[in-house]
């Protein structure tokens, strides 16, 4: 991990000068973080890089030789072949980082300690709906990128139909609410290319619908700990209950049998790439 005060020695594109105030308070720094200090402890465990998403964002990323990855949590997604820097508001995060990952400052999307144009590529994996202000960390990216931003987001119009939401629909307005718009990001970045990302029905990294053959991982509190939509709703008892009794029974099965034929589906993950 590189600390602010190490940063500008190993990448002169940190701007220490950017750092406070224009980075937030560290009131606020700190309230963007607080979250994932609390849920995120076992992200590094459950939230493993599956490799056929990594092909999609590595073809997103082109030729970008160096990229800022923005809202890096535990750097599942970085990639070796190219020189990364990873920025993450939450220190539980951070720590969580294996040495083989990119080095990291702490730091928001809203307001990047780093110079105009310092990175071929900004990226971001799964981190728009934990942002503050979109239309800021949207210029911000956008600024600092000289090639393209590239960003995995979910589209919640297509997501909204996953079975997932009939166990739990108390947070599907949640999930709604926070997941901007296809159109709302397209707006901001001017225009961008949208790629259909399909989720494979063994899918490695433990997001949301990552388990939409595998109904039964949901019962499972680790699991449940390292997906933020959970985190977000009220008591979960008699959903659980019910997913666990319909799997048993046969139920889930019956309503969902045409899922078992398919190694992949699409359950609105989207590469947004924007070139400059």
């Amino acid at each position: 991990m590189v600390s602010r005060n190490r940063a500008s020695a190993h990448y002169p594109a940190y701007d220490q000068a950017r750092t406070l105030p224009e980075c937030g308070s560290p009131r606020t720094l700190w309230a963007m973080s607080a979250a994932y200090d609390a849920i995120g402890q076992g992200y590094a465990v459950r939230r493993r890089a599956d490799p056929r998403i990594v092909a999609a964002i590595e073809a997103a990323l082109g030729d970008a030789r160096t990229v800022l990855n923005v809202g890096a949590g535990a750097g599942s997604y970085e990639s070796r072949g190219r020189e990364v820097l990873a920025l993450e508001p939450s220190w539980t995060m951070i720590a969580q980082r294996p040495a083989r990952t990119a080095q990291a400052v702490q730091g928001r999307a809203e307001a990047l300690p780093i110079r105009s144009g310092a990175f071929d590529a900004v990226m971001g994996v799964l981190t728009l709906h934990h942002w503050s202000d979109l239309r800021a960390g949207i210029a911000e990216c956008q600024r600092v990128a000289r090639q393209r931003v590239v960003l995995l987001t979910i589209d919640m119009k297509v997501c909204a139909n996953f079975w997932f939401y009939q166990y739990f629909p108390e947070m599907l307005p949640i999930d709604q609410a926070i997941f901007p718009s296809m159109g709302q990001i397209a707006n901001l970045l001017g225009s961008a290319d949208v790629r259909v990302v399909p989720i494979p029905a063994d899918c490695q990294d433990g997001f949301l619908c990552a388990y939409w053959r595998r109904p039964s991982a949901y019962l499972d509190p680790g699991v449940r700990a390292s997906i933020s939509s959970f985190s977000k709703s009220g008591p979960i008892e008699d959903r659980l209950r019910s997913l666990e009794r319909d799997i048993q029974t046969g139920e889930w099965s019956r309503r969902n049998a045409s899922l078992q034929q398919l190694d992949a589906l699409d359950l609105g993950y989207r590469l947004v790439i924007a070139i400059h």
